[in-house]
C-alpha cells in the first residue's frame, strides 16, 4: 500500500465525512500526483520523482489517528514533521508503488523508493519519492510511459500537473485521461459478476487499471 492503513474507527469516521452510505464505495482515498522525469547526463531516462498530495479528509483522519497537530492549528512542529517522514513508504512486499513504467509497450522495472520526503501543507499530507529505473533507457524512437493507478481502486490517482522533464529540453510530455465511460462500464460488469458470490462481501473488483491516467514522454530520434 502507498498509504498507512487507518484503524477501523478512523476509516469509519472518514467514510462518514465523505458521504452517507459511502462504506461500500470506492475509491476511499484521492491522491493528486505530480511527476518529474529525471534524465541522465547522457540523455537517457533515469527515473521518476513522484509527488503524492493526499486529499484533505484522509489527511485529517491520519493526523488525528496518529496524534499529530493536537491543537488543530494546521501546522506541524519540527518534531512532528520528523516523525512524519516515511509515513507512506513502508510498502508491503510485492507492492509496485501504484506506478507502472513502459518503453512503448514493454514494461520497465523500477527500483524501490529513495530520496523520500513528507510534509503537511494547506491541510494535505504531501510526500515525494524517487523511483529510479532498474537501468537507464534511451528514448530515441520510443515513448516512455508512466501509468499511475491502484489495481484495487481503493485509491484514485489524478495527474494534477504538467510533468516536469529534468535534464533534457528537446522532449515533450503529455498526460492522457482514461475513457471514463468505458471504465464505468467495466466496473459495473465486474460488480455484477461478483454479485451473489462469497467474494462480493470482502473483495472489490481489481478494476483500477481502467481508471489509470498516464504520462507519455516523446523525444526526437537520434
Amino acid at each position: 500500500m502507498p498509504y498507512p492503513c487507518l484503524s477501523a474507527a478512523a476509516l469509519a469516521t472518514l467514510t462518514c465525512l465523505v458521504a452517507p452510505g459511502a462504506a461500500l464505495a470506492h475509491p476511499h482515498i484521492f491522491i493528486d500526483t505530480s511527476i518529474e522525469v529525471v534524465f541522465t547526463p547522457t540523455g537517457q531516462a533515469g527515473g521518476f520523482r513522484i509527488t503524492w498530495a493526499y486529499d484533505d479528509l484522509y489527511s485529517l483522519a491520519y493526523l488525528a489517528e496518529n496524534g499529530f497537530d493536537p491543537d488543530f492549528d494546521g501546522t506541524l512542529t519540527e518534531e512532528e514533521l520528523a516523525r512524519l517522514q516515511g509515513f507512506d513508504m513502508e510498502w508491503d512486499a510485492g507492492f509496485l508503488g501504484d506506478s507502472y513504467a513502459f518503453l512503448g509497450k514493454t514494461p520497465l522495472p523500477l527500483t524501490g523508493p529513495t530520496e523520500t520526503t513528507a510534509g503537511y501543507q494547506d491541510g494535505r499530507l504531501i510526500s515525494t519519492h524517487l523511483r529510479p529505473l532498474a537501468a537507464p533507457v534511451d528514448l530515441a524512437g520510443n515513448d516512455l510511459v508512466l501509468r499511475v493507478y491502484d489495481p484495487s481502486f481503493y485509491t484514485a490517482y489524478t495527474i494534477a500537473a504538467q510533468p516536469v522533464l529534468t535534464g533534457r529540453a528537446d522532449c515533450q510530455a503529455q498526460v492522457f485521461e482514461p475513457d471514463r465511460e468505458n471504465a464505468d462500464a467495466r466496473l459495473q460488469a465486474a460488480i455484477a459478476e461478483l454479485a451473489g458470490t462469497a467474494e462480493a462481501e470482502g473483495e472489490f473488483p481489481a478494476i483500477g487499471d481502467a481508471y489509470a491516467e498516464e504520462m507519455v514522454v516523446t523525444c526526437p530520434a537520434a
